[in-house]
């Protein structure tokens, strides 16, 4: 009685919503009511980096709108605040475009299909993380040469994934919906028997070298007889001169104190590791300028390197359309986000606080498979329908999906909201990239080569 009570409770919610949301208002994007210009919020984000690093940001940003995009989290957060929102609240990946989704190991070595990036997570809205997948799918087309009826048609997929699985996720209970994982034959499931085969040799190859062990091989040398990690600079480059000797210190520190963040037999294992070699990186495309760093560890074997990323964490993109984290560590904020919203979780999570910056650590390569757009164009329909799966998985873990699916309800009036919505803002991220270059031609903003 009391289960049946709470669902009539939710479905009122979720069709309350449709009051303060109509669906088909989903659909509206109205540039003149910006307050700020893109290029403004992308400004006022510099405090929070690495001056030096800033040009190679901008240099990735503009080489196409596709780029732009994936560094432009924080101006898509700033439009999607433009509007009235549902109130229907999720843990956000806040960056839910669709190249944040891959294959991970979950501790027991098995691959599961998931999304992969929290920088930007915070409880807020279901639909700006629908909305922001749904318009990356139309710029991921455009950018390699699809038409616009197959951007149209992945956008379809996606939707009627999320809105399939959202309602299947309303009939289960809470402890069935947190034990459900998507594995790694769900995304193939939809591709034909010849594509399946061709992908399904890919992931295994990639599975095998995306290890610890193969960036051992790949990204070491001995050198004046010490285990080093190879340079590459300027993206991945040693801290050996006087002026940079902080910063290694404080990635060894990071080494040191993190494990005051995870369970203790995590930290007896990590107990039986020294720290061999330090370098900064420089990753992504949104991240790049903010302090981010690569560990190499060694076992006491001498058979089990460890590869470990600190990364630094800085203030979500939507709280400030949304309101402050509740953490006070912005690393505590992006691991809490990815364990609420992956089924499973690196083993090696954690994060801690040094020099006033908050960061957060994880594997670096565990098993961890990341596709490329031209790698999923020719089945960005059918990729679509599953990243779509796992961020409905993720919203119903951390959302109420009985709410959600009453806003949604059977018709077409979510999906075409969000369809037009995917194709005028893919068309906005356009007109913004665009302005990107002519500020960068005026001389406006300084690059260097991205990649």
């Amino acid at each position: 009685m009391a289960g049946s009570v709470a669902i009539e409770e939710s479905v009122a919610v979720g069709r309350a919503a449709r009051e303060i949301v109509p669906r088909r208002t989903l659909a509206e994007w109205d540039r003149p009511h910006r307050s700020c210009s893109a290029l403004g919020i992308l400004f006022s984000q510099h405090a929070e980096r690495d001056p030096d690093l800033l040009p190679i940001r901008y240099g990735r940003m503009s080489a196409s709108p596709w780029t732009y995009l994936r560094g432009a989290a924080a101006v898509m957060a700033a439009d999607l605040a433009l509007s009235p929102n549902t109130g229907l609240t999720v843990q956000l990946c806040g960056d839910a475009h669709v190249l944040n989704y891959g294959l991970w190991a979950s501790p027991e070595r098995n691959l599961t299909f998931d999304l992969r990036d929290f920088d930007e997570t915070l409880p807020g809205p279901f639909e700006w993380d629908v909305k922001r997948l749904a318009a990356s799918l139309v710029v991921c087309a455009w950018e390699n040469g699809l038409p616009d009826e197959t951007a149209d048609a992945a956008v379809t997929s996606a939707i009627t994934s999320y809105r399939t699985h959202m309602r299947d996720y309303a009939k289960m209970s809470e402890l069935d919906i947190w034990y459900d994982r998507i594995d790694a034959s769900t995304p193939l499931a939809s591709l034909d028997s010849r594509d399946r085969k061709e992908v399904r040799a890919l992931i295994a190859k990639q599975a095998r070298k995306r290890t610890s062990l193969g960036a051992f091989r790949k990204m070491t040398e001995v050198r004046d007889g010490r285990r080093q990690i190879t340079e590459n600079p300027p993206f991945r480059t040693h801290l050996d001169r006087p002026e940079n000797s902080e910063e290694a210190e404080i990635a060894r520190q990071v080494f040191e104190t993190y494990t005051a963040s995870v369970p203790e037999q995590l930290t007896r294992l990590l107990s039986r590791f020294t720290l061999s070699d330090v370098v900064r990186q420089v990753v992504g495309v949104g991240s790049v300028g903010m302090r981010v760093y690569l560990l190499l560890a060694e076992g006491r074997s001498g058979e089990a390197p460890l590869f470990l990323q600190v990364k630094q964490a800085g203030t979500s993109v939507y709280e400030p359309h949304l309101g402050p984290s509740v953490q006070d560590n912005h690393g505590h904020r992006v691991v809490l986000g990815q364990h609420l919203m992956q089924s499973a979780t690196d083993l090696f999570t954690g994060w801690t606080r040094l020099e006033g910056h908050d960061y957060y650590v994880r594997q670096f390569r565990d098993m961890k498979i990341i596709p490329e757009g031209r790698q999923i164009a020719p089945y960005l329909t059918e990729f679509a329908g599953s990243c779509a799966h796992a961020l409905a998985k993720a919203h119903a873990r951390t959302g109420d999906p009985v709410a959600i699916t009453a806003y949604i309800g059977k018709g077409r009036a979510f999906t075409r909201g969000i369809e037009e919505f995917a194709r005028a803002y893919a068309r906005q991220t356009h007109a913004d990239h665009a302005d990107l270059v002519v500020a960068i031609a005026d001389g406006q903003v300084e690059t260097a080569p991205g990649w």
